[in-house]
């Protein structure tokens, strides 16, 4: 299929999301914004309300309205019985009935429902100008999408990312990229697994990439102190982001700095908030590790800058959870390498493609505390270690993962002309 679309003064492209706009999915908020600039008019649809207190600066400068749609179906009776009523006749109202039904008898589950449900408010209150949907994360939204789509008669993309890939049965992925245009991922992990499932050339590999703007110190960088772990009044400063939820295995983290000898000085700042945390917290205060640690919760990406200029040591424990949810490749590992950071973490799914164990940092088999806690400490002792790595990844981050040429590669997908084109040419 084709994978033109309408760029600039053509129509509007509906981005549909779970949610917006969410702390965690800072990666999202800056591809939109992103694409604004290279002029693709975009409406944001969001399947949830946001419960997040703070949002992040990049929020602001996105000019895309918001359509919410019902998040659960019982809530708004009245616009749910308008929808039905103006959807079912729609043209495309019979495919999309049917193809619902053939994913329900596979899929009994109430979420299946909702998602029919959405997607009938979705096709009816659709403004005439959108001309192509879009949708990030390949399950629950993508589902929406797609019947909306049909129900409207208009085409469809996607971004694919990780739990919507690795917890979702095959035959459901195989369909949808059979019936989308195109689809964009962010690893090449992803991209492997996907193309075994996916019609020849329907999935391409995007990274995310950083703007790498937002991350450049407006002053003359400040050299971090060589602290070696010796001096009690201070610390090597180690950090940690991300939700806390079994995939990010902080509890894995937490078992490795309870493994470190005691002589050795380190303070821990985690930043990130998740059903997890009353437990993680219990678990630190049974090591004895409670007074060490600082528990930020989420924070708007400024703050969190901030905290990457004053670390020394940078870890994530990323593991595969038991519902085969994983990571897919961390945008917290290119924030913290993009100010020089060194970084620790496991080697589990596209995380390689990032870090070049022993030169940009140190990988660790997932769920080995002691792998982890044997690596920290080399690198909590060894200052000038730390400062090479932490160099060499940001000069990897800077050659590989910036923003620019990987947006210019999904700009080309949606259609927009090549940056610094004439367009009456």
């Amino acid at each position: 299929m084709a994978e033109q679309s309408a760029g600039a003064g053509a129509g509007r492209t509906a981005f549909v999301l779970k949610g917006y706009p969410r702390l965690s999915e800072t990666f999202i908020a800056q591809e939109i914004a992103a694409l604004e600039r290279r002029g693709l008019h975009i409406l944001i649809v969001s399947l949830r309300h946001p419960t997040d207190k703070q949002v992040h600066p990049i929020h602001a400068e996105i000019r895309a309205p918001v359509v919410y749609l019902p998040e659960y179906l019982y809530q708004e009776p009245l616009r749910m019985l308008r929808a039905w009523w103006h959807a079912r006749q729609l043209p495309g109202y019979g495919q999309a009935w049917a193809q619902w039904l053939r994913d329900w008898r596979r899929d009994r589950s109430a979420n299946r429902g909702r998602r029919f449900g959405q997607a009938l408010v979705l096709a009816a209150e659709m403004p005439h100008d959108v001309v192509r949907l879009h949708a990030h994360f390949l399950h629950t939204p993508a589902s929406v999408t797609r019947y909306a789509a049909m129900m409207r008669g208009l085409p469809w993309s996607g971004s694919a990312h990780a739990k919507d890939i690795w917890t979702s049965p095959q035959w459901e992925l195989r369909e949808k990229l059979a019936s989308c245009d195109w689809l964009v991922t962010c690893t090449a992990t992803n991209r492997d697994y996907l193309a075994t499932l996916a019609p020849d050339e329907r999935v391409e590999l995007v990274y995310h990439g950083l703007d790498l703007q937002r991350f450049v110190q407006q002053q003359q960088p400040t050299a971090r102190r060589p602290r070696d772990g010796s001096d009690r009044d201070d610390p090597v400063v180690l950090m940690s982001v991300g939700r806390l939820v079994e995939k990010k295995g902080t509890d894995i983290l937490l078992q490795a700095l309870a493994m470190l000898p005691s002589e050795l000085h380190w303070r821990l700042v985690h930043v990130g908030g998740g059903p997890l945390r009353h437990t993680l917290q219990g678990q630190a205060e049974a090591s004895g590790l409670d007074s060490r640690i600082r528990w930020c919760g989420a924070l708007a990406q400024d703050q969190v800058i901030a905290l990457y200029r004053n670390a020394d040591l940078f870890a994530l424990a990323s593991r595969i959870a038991e519902n085969g949810d994983r990571d897919g490749l961390p945008n917290v590992l290119m924030e913290a390498q993009s100010q020089g950071v060194a970084c620790v973490a496991s080697d589990v799914s596209a995380i390689h493609e990032l870090i070049d164990d022993g030169a940009t940092g140190l990988l660790v088999p997932p769920q080995d505390p002691q792998a982890l806690a044997t690596a920290l400490e080399s690198l909590i002792r060894s200052p000038e270690r730390r400062r090479v790595m932490g160099q060499a990844g940001r000069e990897r981050v800077h050659a590989k993962f910036g923003l620019h040429a990987n947006i210019e590669r999904l700009a080309h997908k949606f259609g927009l002309r090549a940056a610094g084109t004439d367009p009456t040419i």
